[in-house]
């Protein structure tokens, strides 16, 4: 997945929020109608692993390495990171 690729999938999940948290403004009150939660979560997680990894490609181009080695790294290892 090249930089180009990872931009795209930020967008198209960023989208994908926007567009859940939209719906749920303007349907009906109640849970039937309110986002899935566990769907938002994982958009949250998908995000912050892309994030993560087009940081480790670009790091990796700066100092002279092959931004292809950089892979994905866990959830729980990316999910705090505040950089």
């Amino acid at each position: 997945m090249d930089e180009q690729d990872i931009l795209q999938r930020i967008q198209a999940l960023v989208d994908e929020e926007r567009n859940l948290r939209e719906q749920a403004e303007t349907a009906k009150p109640g849970p039937d109608h309110a986002p899935d939660p566990s769907r938002l979560q994982r958009i949250e997680q998908d995000l912050v692993q892309c994030w993560d990894l087009l940081r480790q490609r670009r790091a990796k181009r700066e100092y002279g390495e092959n931004p292809d080695e950089a892979e994905p790294r866990p959830v729980r290892q990316v999910e705090n990171y505040n950089g």
